[in-house]
C-alpha cells in the first residue's frame, strides 16, 4: 500500500509533533517532511513527492494565503489543507478561493484531521458544513453580504492588523511591505467598506468578531 506523504507548515515545534503523531498513527499516511514558515514549505513542496500539505494561515515570513497562492502556482494538483487557530468564518472562505482544499481549525478532533487528509489527497474537498453555507451565500445575490468580504487578501489583513492595534509601520514590517503601500491598502478597505477612519474599522471588526 502507497503512504500518503503529508508536508507540514508550522512555526510551531510542538504543534508539528503532535500532527505528525496523529498522522503516524493513521497506518496510511507518513510525514515526509516540516516546515517552520511558508518559504521552506515552498522549498520542500518542491523537493519531496508531497501529496497533502498541512499549511499554517499564519507564519513569521509570509502569511498562509500567499504561500498557498504559490504552491498552487507551481503545482495546481497539489492537495493543500489549511490550519488556523482562527474561526472558520475567518478565512475559510479567503482559502478556498485561494486554491486550497480544506479549511481545518487546530481545534478540530484528531479523526477530522485524518479525514480530511484522505479526502484532500483524493483530489477532493474537505468543507465543513458552516463553510459550505458561507460559499452558497456568495452564490446568491451579495447585497447583504458583509462589507469586509470585498476586501481583498491583502486589504483583509491590513484590516485585521489595524484593528489589532498595530500601527502604519509596525504593519509593513510585518506584512513585509512599503508604508506607502499599507497605506493605500488603509484607504482602499476604507472606501470599500465606507468607514471614515480607523476608530469606524475597529468598532466595524469588534461588532463582526473579526479581531483575534
Amino acid at each position: 500500500m502507497k503512504m500518503l506523504q503529508v508536508l507540514i507548515a508550522d512555526d510551531h515545534a510542538i504543534l508539528r509533533r503532535g500532527l505528525a503523531q496523529i498522522i503516524a498513527e493513521a497506518g496510511d499516511m507518513q510525514v515526509c517532511a516540516e516546515a517552520e514558515n511558508g518559504a521552506q514549505a515552498i522549498k520542500l513542496a518542491r523537493e519531496h513527492p508531497v501529496d497533502v500539505v498541512l499549511l499554517d494561515i499564519t507564519m513569521p515570513d509570509r502569511n498562509g494565503l500567499d504561500t498557498l497562492k504559490q504552491l498552487k502556482k507551481e503545482k495546481p494538483k497539489l492537495g493543500v489543507l489549511m490550519l488556523s487557530m482562527h474561526p472558520e468564518e475567518t478565512y475559510a472562505l479567503r482559502a478556498i478561493k485561494a486554491g486550497a482544499s480544506g479549511y481545518l481549525t487546530k481545534q478540530s478532533a484528531p479523526a477530522l484531521l485524518i479525514t480530511a487528509i484522505r479526502q484532500v489527497a483524493r483530489g477532493r474537498r474537505y468543507i465543513s458544513p458552516a463553510v459550505a453555507e458561507e460559499l452558497a451565500g456568495t452564490i446568491a445575490d451579495g447585497s447583504d453580504r458583509p462589507a469586509h468580504t470585498t476586501l481583498s487578501d491583502r486589504e483583509y489583513e491590513t484590516m485585521k492588523l489595524i484593528a489589532s492595534g498595530r500601527t502604519l509601520s509596525q504593519i509593513a514590517v510585518e506584512m513585509h511591505l512599503s508604508a506607502k503601500t499599507v497605506s493605500v491598502y488603509r484607504a482602499r478597505l476604507l472606501e470599500k467598506m465606507r468607514l471614515k477612519n480607523n476608530s469606524e474599522l475597529i468598532h466595524y471588526a469588534l461588532k463582526n468578531g473579526l479581531v483575534d
